[in-house]
């Protein structure tokens, strides 16, 4: 049976591409719930697909390594007609999927090998760097927003390399409207049953079967919404099946990518039509696909993040994030972070996650006596920025108080 690649087996089969952590961070990146179909497969490896493809990717010192498999067992008749009788997936798919049948190799026990033509390799390397958007140079902008920010240079030493995918617009669509009400390991599981009830086999690895994302035509299928409601989705199948019916009704297969090219807030408006997207789903999908870096998505989470570290005071009566909130809160980090604003409130909202919180326990290595110095100041001015945060408010509170007394001893 076919395996996880792992690198210590010999690099042989892998590629590579230089790339410092503090410009990407894997286990960060892939596991702060931007992408829910990553799984570390060894220690240091991750495993998933982008692309059509499935690649395990790791990284040594300054190197990007990864592999990627060839996908030999994509379409065997067996499980491609049990997963359609299964997920009921229109005609128009069963006769794609029949032409696909057609390569596909007959031997189940060939193991899948990494692609190894020039043109594979420009290929593979091209869609790696879009994909993490490498392109952005992440050091620097941890440094302008360190300078911005004393709470963001306090934690950017530990949370080094968080970087934003730029991921399929579809699958990311489709993906956030299952977080809902939702967790990060709920929302992995459900995003990978959609993948098998309704995506193209690819291959099996370590027993373990990987699936291309569904296709728009796939999702909006008349028998989706049933399908979806037996693998536990509830309500979210209803969403799932008519935001993918309208964007093929109403716009076409193109669209998503076209938003691409529209401005930020139109972008986001013209998501908000769809079924089951609302302000904060509808922002992930500007920010990790769409290429509108100035998207902040609001969560309770980043509402709560807003005023425990910046004192943020806004809507503190409030119980649920309303849109003029969402707005507000929005624009307060843009003002702070600048026109990569969403990029850095992902690493707040990965330091703040409680899978991570043993990375700030853990013991620093032992540095240059002048960082230990640098480090400690640095600490004593975070904590200064925040007393003098609460004070402000403090007296913003008291002063606030004090006019509403007049005004009442007036009107007596």
């Amino acid at each position: 049976m076919a395996k996880h690649a792992v690198l210590s087996s010999g690099s042989k089969m892998w590629r590579s591409l230089a790339c410092a952590k503090s410009e990407l961070s894997l286990d960060l990146t892939l596991a702060c719930g931007q992408s829910f179909r990553w799984r570390e497969t060894a220690e240091g490896h991750w495993t998933g697909v982008m692309g059509g493809r499935i690649w395990t990717l790791t990284q040594t010192g300054d190197i990007l390594w990864y592999h990627v498999y060839k996908n030999h067992e994509q379409n065997r008749e067996v499980g491609g007609s049990d997963r359609k009788r299964r997920a009921g997936v229109s005609l128009q798919m069963e006769n794609k999927s029949e032409k696909r049948i057609k390569g596909a190799l007959k031997k189940e026990e060939e193991e899948p090998v990494a692609l190894t033509s020039v043109q594979d390799t420009e290929e593979e390397e091209e869609m790696l760097r879009d994909y993490f958007q490498l392109n952005v140079k992440l050091l620097d902008l941890y440094n302008e927003w360190g300078v911005a920010d004393p709470h963001f240079k306090c934690i950017a030493d530990i949370f080094t390399g968080v970087r934003m995918l730029r991921q399929d617009p579809t699958e990311c669509l489709f993906s956030f409207i299952c977080t809902s009400n939702n967790h990060i390991s709920r929302i992995q599981g459900m995003v990978e049953r959609l993948c098998q009830a309704l995506g193209a086999p690819l291959c099996q690895l370590d027993e373990t079967s990987y699936y291309n994302f569904p296709s728009l035509s796939a999702l909006a299928d008349n028998s989706v919404e049933a399908c979806l409601r037996d693998l536990g989705f509830g309500y979210r199948a209803r969403f799932l099946q008519q935001s993918a019916k309208q964007i093929l009704d109403t716009h076409g297969l193109q669209w998503l990518e076209g938003l691409r090219s529209v401005p930020y807030l139109l972008a986001r408006d013209a998501l908000r039509t769809l079924p089951g997207v609302g302000t904060k789903v509808a922002d992930c999908v500007c920010l990790m696909s769409l290429d509108k870096a100035e998207a902040v998505p609001i969560d309770t989470h980043v509402w709560q993040i807003a005023k425990r570290d910046y004192n943020y005071a806004s809507g503190n009566g409030q119980k649920s994030i309303t849109a003029k909130l969402h707005r507000d809160i929005g624009d307060f980090f843009r003002k702070l972070w600048g026109p990569y604003a969403g990029w850095a409130q992902s690493v707040l909202f990965c330091a703040d996650l409680k899978k991570f919180q043993k990375l700030k326990e853990m013991p620093h290595l032992k540095r240059p006596k002048k960082e230990e110095n640098d480090e400690e100041e640095l600490r004593v001015a975070c904590k200064k920025t925040k007393i003098k945060r609460e004070e402000n408010g403090t007296v913003k509170k008291m002063k606030t108080k004090s006019a509403h007394h007049k005004k009442a001893k007036t009107s007596e």
